[in-house]
């Protein structure tokens, strides 16, 4: 039976590492998959996910106005896809969430999302928000805060190394501009985030 998945977690926990190796484990048994990216984030190249040691693969990008129901829907007339999966996932639109949960529900196809739960803020992404209120399971993916405990929030930093509190809500970036911490060191570093 598919199911729409959300996986979930701050920067750093390994989102794309898992998502590559969970796309290998279906081709390496001989079924056809879907990879799906936002197109704004092209630090590892435009169509492609990369994770951070070194594993990559070519994927088709999505924009906020990607139909997502009709491209998988197409997908499926070119031949048998066993499994979707989606990168950066915080940046689908709420209207594309619910579009893959139709394309679960009506195409019976497996979709697994993988991306960020909360920004640098403390607040939710629109897709993300979404994909927690309609996923059918949901996973949380952990890394750790420099105190060693759950790291649950993340807090951008300025060019000085300084934590921002405001600024867009999107901002590509990586090791440089982000850094995971645990709710009570993101407080401290916000000033408590309010």
């Amino acid at each position: 039976m598919a199911k729409l998945y959300f996986h979930y977690s701050t920067m750093n926990a390994g989102k794309s590492t898992i998502l590559l190796q969970a796309a290998h484990n279906y081709r390496e048994r001989g079924m056809e998959t879907l990879l799906l990216t936002a197109r704004l984030d092209d630090r590892a190249g435009r169509g492609r996910i990369a994770s951070r040691i070194g594993l990559s693969a070519s994927a088709q990008t999505f924009t906020a106005e990607t139909d997502l129901f009709a491209r998988l829907a197409t997908r499926l007339e070119e031949g048998p896809c066993a499994c979707v999966f989606v990168d950066e996932a915080q940046f689908l639109t709420p209207d594309q969430v619910w579009q893959l949960a139709r394309a679960v529900d009506d195409l019976a196809l497996p979709v697994m999302c993988y991306g960020l739960r909360v920004d640098f803020r403390g607040t939710l992404f629109p897709g993300s928000a979404t994909l927690l209120a309609l996923a059918d399971e949901m996973r949380e993916l952990r890394t750790i805060c420099h105190c060693g405990r759950k790291a649950t929030m993340v807090v951008r930093l300025d060019p000085d190394g300084r934590a921002l509190c405001e600024g867009a809500q999107v901002q590509i970036g990586g090791n440089e501009t982000y850094v995971p911490l645990c709710r009570r060191h993101w407080r401290e570093e916000t000033g408590d985030g309010q």
